[in-house]
């Protein structure tokens, strides 16, 4: 269902047979992620159902659709476990492009604004990858832990320059994606040592109290401050300098779930 918020009426309605995962929104194209496929509609009053990708089970709902009106890449995840395949909707017939992520399947993937650079993560969640959409090749690793964890939201800022990262462990992790020197790096980097000890870390990375699932995102006035809102209907700012030294700038609780954060700005 397309809901139109300000005539407060629902003006589309599609009907499937298998469960809708995700549903991703732009101008000129509805995109429904299906279990096993990926299906793409115009944006009409009568959608008109144009293409339809066949993926590798896909619970989650992964798809992502670049939002700038000049580049209609749409990323989903391939028929293998831990790829990712990238289609360019302006331009099907020169067909898509597949980048090996993953050895296991996906977690979370996630597009920057201009479409240039898509970010993944596995179900293991210690590894973040970020691939040129052009070729699929890989620019940047990054490590978020050596222990498992679910990921659950991976954002660009708005010049690509920062990524942060939220996951189950109640972290949020920033990362610089151009300035390698500011992420940390064990001093252990020596060439016969296993990869682990020359893994880029994040510079810096804030604690979210509670176990609720939470998405996080940059601010978009304040390019030094990162926005997360909680299943358990929390709302946090935190702000950061390029040293890496944070703060929590504000909490808000919505929902009124659970005891009151004695520590909150009010």
């Amino acid at each position: 269902m397309i809901w139109d918020d300000l005539k407060k009426i629902a003006v589309i309605e599609m009907e499937f047979s298998s469960t809708v995962r995700s549903v991703k929104l732009r101008r000129d194209r509805i995109v429904v992620a299906l279990e096993t496929m990926v299906k793409v509609y115009t944006f009409t009053q009568t959608p008109q159902q144009l293409h339809v990708f066949e993926t590798y089970p896909n619970p989650k709902g992964l798809c992502v659709l670049c939002p700038s009106s000049t580049n209609s890449l749409l990323a989903f995840p391939g028929q293998n476990a831990g790829q990712v395949e990238i289609v360019d909707l302006g331009n099907t017939e020169k067909g898509s492009t597949t980048v090996a992520a993953h050895e296991t399947s996906l977690s979370c993937i996630s597009m920057n604004l201009q479409g240039t650079l898509l970010a993944t993560a596995s179900e293991k969640g210690t590894l973040i990858r970020i691939f040129e959409t052009f070729n699929g090749t890989m620019v940047n690793e990054l490590r978020r832990g050596s222990h498992a964890a679910l990921i659950y939201c991976i954002n660009f800022n708005h010049d690509s320059s920062l990524l942060c990262v939220s996951s189950d462990h109640g972290t949020i992790h920033i990362f610089a994606v151009d300035d390698h020197k500011k992420n940390r790096q064990s001093s252990l980097g020596v060439s016969f040592l296993p990869k682990y000890f020359s893994s880029k870390w994040s510079f810096t990375k804030f604690q979210v109290a509670g176990n609720a699932p939470c998405l996080c995102a940059f601010g978009s006035s304040d390019p030094h401050s990162v926005i997360v809102v909680c299943g358990d209907g929390s709302y946090h700012k935190f702000g950061f300098d390029p040293q890496g030294n944070c703060t929590r700038e504000i909490y808000a609780n919505f929902l009124e779930i659970g005891n009151h954060d004695p520590n909150a700005k009010d």
